[in-house]
C-alpha cells in the first residue's frame, strides 16, 4: 500500500517560514520523481516545486528564491522549505511522486500565511 504523508503546515506570518515533509512508503522512493503542488480555494492544483530522481530541482517563477525542495532517499522522505512566505502562499499543499505510469497523491496539508 502505498502512502505519502505530508505534515509541517500550518498558521504563520507574512514573512515567515515553514518547512514540509513529505514521508513515504510502499514504493521504491529512490526512482521517482518527487514534487510539491499547491491549491488555492478557487484555483487549480499547480506545480510548486520538483526534484528528480536524477537530482534535478526545479521552480515555480513565483516561489523561485524563497522555496527550496530537498529530498533524503535514505529515508524516503521530501521536503519543501519555505521562506519569506507571503499571503498569496496560502494553499493546501500536495506531495506527490512520479514514476513512468504511477502517479500517487498525498492527502495535502494547510499552510495559511496571515497577520
Amino acid at each position: 500500500q502505498v502512502q505519502l504523508v505530508e505534515s509541517g503546515g500550518g498558521l504563520v506570518q507574512p514573512g515567515g517560514s515553514l518547512r514540509l515533509s513529505c514521508a513515504a512508503s510502499g514504493i521504491r522512493f529512490s526512482i521517482y520523481d518527487m514534487s510539491w503542488y499547491r491549491q488555492a480555494p478557487g484555483n487549480q492544483r499547480e506545480l510548486v516545486a520538483s526534484f528528480t530522481r536524477g537530482g534535478l530541482s526545479n521552480y515555480a517563477d513565483s516561489v523561485k528564491g524563497r522555496f527550496t525542495i530537498s529530498r533524503d532517499n535514505a529515508k524516503n522522505t521530501v521536503y519543501l522549505q519555505m521562506n519569506s512566505l507571503k499571503p498569496e502562499d496560502t494553499a493546501v499543499y500536495y506531495c506527490n511522486a512520479k514514476f513512468m505510469g504511477s502517479v500517487y497523491w498525498g492527502q495535502g496539508t494547510q499552510v495559511t500565511v496571515s497577520s
